[in-house]
């Protein structure tokens, strides 16, 4: 009877010890909704039946695509099944009867990277990157550098925003991360 009173009070200390896991830590990647377009994304334009339209477009500083025919069109802001509508509209309007406009990003603009890695720059942007892919491009942490948290800096609408974020907090292209050194 006492090696079972024993038994039923070391249950419960074992059964909390076994909740407690050493696993990898798993993070939520929230989707902030479709990728908006904004300058240095390289788009893919493709106008079906006419192959002198269909080309590859860079977003100038101006947040605009510029195409032979219908001249610019905005793109920043845009996601790229409104981009296509908005150059179907365009050639409709007295150049093509019912144009089918497909767009794509074919490039995405780069991240940056500073501070106490292997070398600074800007690296091209690979869908569901995450600060610790960034780091890898950018040749690893430096000796000195602090492996805990980074800086990242947004921007969101008219307003840069940073923040202190893990390893594996997502990036989006235009982000700049600064890996700050540590001190001892």
């Amino acid at each position: 009877m006492a090696r079972l009173r024993f038994a039923l009070l070391l249950l419960p200390l074992l059964l909390a010890a076994c909740a407690h896991s050493s696993g990898p830590a798993t993070y939520l990647v929230e989707q902030t909704g479709p990728y908006a377009l904004d300058s240095g994304d390289l788009l893919r334009v493709s106008v079906y039946g006419d192959a002198e339209l269909t080309n590859t477009y860079r977003v100038d500083d101006a947040g605009s695509i510029s195409m032979p025919l219908i001249g610019a069109i905005q793109a920043r802001g845009a996601t790229t099944d409104a981009l296509s509508r908005r150059v179907a509209a365009s050639l409709a309007a007295g150049y093509m009867r019912n144009p089918n406009v497909a767009v794509e990003v074919a490039e995405y603009r780069p991240f940056f990277i500073q501070g106490a890695i292997g070398a600074s720059g800007q690296y091209p942007y690979i869908y569901g990157m995450t600060v610790r892919a960034a780091i890898s491009a950018a040749g690893g942490f430096s000796d000195t550098a602090s492996r805990n948290a980074v800086t990242v800096f947004r921007r969101q609408g008219e307003e840069m925003v940073k923040g202190s974020v893990a390893l594996d907090f997502p990036i989006l292209p235009g982000d700049t991360i600064v890996v700050s050194e540590r001190w001892i």
